[in-house]
């Protein structure tokens, strides 16, 4: 395996990281509230990133997404490309493929995800004219999108429009996602895919909000690192106490634990290679670890790590949602179990 990435993958990174640090400033990301800057997504999607990550493949996309995580910059990047570009890539038609990526490519139709990462019920049924109905409470970034991909009782995914027969409710999360509460009374909606696809979408979901969780705590990090070698106390830089370095090494370690495990499961679904096992192995050191980088940063900052309003609280915010998004540790870890001892059991 190699994960170095190609030319393209490390110019999308860098132009991305251009952006997200020149538009995703603590002053805009205050102005913004619990909302996405659309200004910032007009620059994403100007700039050719959405429409790019078909090309890129999905550890393109992780390395963008950990740009977005260093920044908690506030647009709905990684949804779009996971529950729109890439789903509908991998799972649409070619009529399906013809008609949307290109909206989504240009970002005037913003895709975001509503189905469970655990299995059991679900609470959407489909009809037999393929309408929709049913309550998820919670998905995030569906006050920004224009169609939600839907997991119905049976596990099959359906795209809908956001605005038909649809009726969408504020809700807030740790971290703000512009999320809502989703209702649907015989909403139309078109199939996505077999019904395999429900794990592959997850699948790769994980990993890429596991990317995103990398750059959470990479931004964490680099935040408390400066502020311990720029704090004083008793004539010495707080980056000079033992107990301090050890913690940011520990971080590090983390940090690179997350990343080097999401790098895989990413590199082995652009190779075509089974990855179900290695996503759930980044998702959980995305959850476990990520929790532990974010405490971190937040308690390296001492008494100014307590301030709402200080950036770094951003990071905890993210990180502690990122947590418990697709799954949590404790969940993950089951899964994977589970998911082992069913492919050794096959002959």
């Amino acid at each position: 395996m190699d994960f170095t990435p190609t030319e393209e993958q490390a110019a999308a990174r860098d132009l991305a990281a251009r952006i997200f640090g020149d538009l995703a400033t603590p002053e805009r990301l205050t102005a913004a509230g619990t909302g996405s800057d659309p200004e910032l997504w007009k620059a994403l999607c100007a700039a050719g990133l959405v429409g790019a990550v078909e090309e890129l493949g999905l550890l393109g996309l992780v390395l963008l997404l950990e740009e977005q995580g260093r920044t908690t910059a506030q647009a709905p990047f990684a949804p779009t490309c996971v529950y729109g570009l890439l789903a509908v890539a991998a799972h649409g038609s070619p009529e399906q493929r013809e008609r949307l990526l290109p909206g989504i490519g240009d970002g005037s139709v913003v895709v975001c995800g509503a189905f469970p990462a655990q299995g059991g019920v679900r609470a959407v049924q489909v009809s037999r004219q393929g309408e929709l109905t049913g309550t998820v409470p919670v998905v995030p970034w569906l006050r920004d999108a224009t169609h939600v991909l839907v997991a119905d009782d049976h596990g099959e995914l359906w795209l809908t429009p956001v605005t038909d027969a649809t009726r969408v409710e504020p809700v807030e999360l740790t971290a703000p996602w512009s999320a809502g509460r989703l209702t649907l009374d015989g909403a139309a909606a078109e199939r996505l895919g077999a019904t395999e696809a429900h794990a592959d979408v997850l699948a790769t979901a994980r990993t890429a909000f596991a990317g995103l969780q990398a750059g959470v705590c990479a931004g964490s990090l680099a935040r408390a690192v400066a502020h311990v070698n720029a704090r004083e106390q008793f004539g010495r830089p707080l980056a000079t106490r033992q107990a301090v370095q050890l913690r940011a090494a520990d971080a590090y370690m983390d940090i690179e634990a997350i990343r080097v495990t999401t790098y895989e499961a990413a590199w082995r679904r652009d190779a075509g290679l089974p990855y179900a096992t290695h996503a759930l192995t980044a998702a959980w050191w995305a959850s476990e670890a990520g929790r532990r980088v974010v405490d971190t940063g937040q308690h390296l900052h001492g008494g100014a790590g307590a301030d709402l309003d200080h950036p770094v609280h951003r990071h905890f915010l993210w990180g502690r949602q990122l947590d418990a998004y697709l799954g949590c540790g404790a969940e993950v870890l089951q899964e994977l179990g589970e998911l082992i001892v069913s492919e050794e059991a096959q002959p």
